[in-house]
């Protein structure tokens, strides 16, 4: 809605907007690449020139990609879209359940749809003066959480009524985190067939030069690791997935540790990849499909992924927790 749409009267309303990473519209080429070309111009994604990345992302990256990722999406579509859309749409529908009425809970995605200027803008509608942006990343990276904050103030500052703004800070070693997902681990393993020799926390991928420059990702990550290790009674390991390009990137690589872990006598697996806080391309096929192929080829015996938090209660309960704290003065929501 136009800014001179947005009635004043509306009674003052707080609103909470949850924001994911993005995904493309559909699992086909055209829509992949569309999103592609969005999320990988980003200079907060790729921290390459703009004059020089460009033709490279145009030439070859566009024209051999979308084709295969859109293969790869077509494994895990789900009746209701892309399984982050999804995941993340249930979780601000749970999450608006468990904080009542008095709160407006929306989503939206950093690249794709819905994007952040259109659900602030339906939320300045509806009445909301005090909005916290809530990007669902445990650990702070500035090709996540920076760049997702980013684009909302991108989308504030072309607004003349402007709501007041907070923003939910990383939660990489809350103990209410660190809670949840150890329940949702234990509640995932009580459902297997057998007994995980060991766990592989695996993490997004980062290129090493942002560890360099001041980026706080790779030990917020190893802090999560080393706080669910000691509250879990299976060891836990720790891996980077997903890498781009043939710049070094942080290790150690996943597939590489699956094999090593084989290795060293480690023959049944669960997987968790607690960097995401709900199940997308990157855990479902990335993690569900290749890495399990990977570490059965090698020899290993039982392979389980373990869903990320998604809607599940565990989950709710974190971000009514995380989001109340954030809202104190605001609104009084106690859990």
């Amino acid at each position: 809605m136009p800014d001179s749409e947005v009635d004043t009267r509306t009674p003052s309303r707080v609103g909470v907007l949850l924001i994911n990473l993005g995904t493309p519209d559909a699992p086909d080429a055209k829509s992949v690449r569309r999103y592609l070309a969005e999320f990988l111009s980003d200079p907060r994604v790729v921290e390459i020139p703009q004059i020089i990345w460009q033709p490279i992302l145009r030439g070859a990256v566009l024209t051999t990609r979308p084709k295969k990722s859109a293969h790869a999406y077509q494994q895990v579509w789900m009746p209701g879209g892309s399984p982050l859309a999804v995941y993340t749409r249930e979780t601000a529908e749970a999450l608006q359940r468990a904080m009542g009425p008095n709160l407006i809970v929306d989503w939206a995605m950093r690249y794709g749809n819905p994007s952040i200027a259109s659900r602030l803008q339906a939320m300045m509608a509806q009445g909301c003066e005090r909005i916290l942006l809530a990007p669902l990343y445990p650990q702070y990276s500035g090709a996540t959480t920076a760049t997702a904050l980013d684009k909302a103030f991108a989308a504030l500052a072309d607004m003349r009524l402007q709501p007041a703004i907070r923003t939910l800070p990383p939660y990489y070693a809350d103990p209410d985190y660190i809670a949840a997902l150890k329940a949702s681990i234990d509640g995932h393993l009580a459902q297997l067939d057998f007994r995980p020799d060991a766990l592989l926390a695996s993490f997004h991928g980062m290129p090493e030069r942002t560890l360099k420059l001041g980026d706080p990702y790779y030990h917020q990550s190893v802090e999560t690791v080393r706080l669910l290790d000691a509250a879990m009674d299976l060891p836990v390991h720790m891996s980077f997935q997903s890498r781009f390009g043939r710049a070094k990137w942080l290790e150690p690589e996943t597939e590489a540790t699956l094999t090593r872990l084989v290795k060293e006598g480690v023959r049944n697996i669960a997987v968790v990849t607690p960097g995401f806080s709900a199940d997308c391309l990157e855990t479902l096929e990335e993690i569900g499909l290749r890495a399990k192929e990977v570490f059965l080829a090698e020899g290993g015996e039982k392979f389980a992924f373990l869903p990320c938090l998604n809607a599940s209660p565990e989950a709710i309960t974190l971000y009514q927790r995380l989001v109340g704290r954030e809202l104190s003065g605001w609104v009084d929501q106690r859990v």
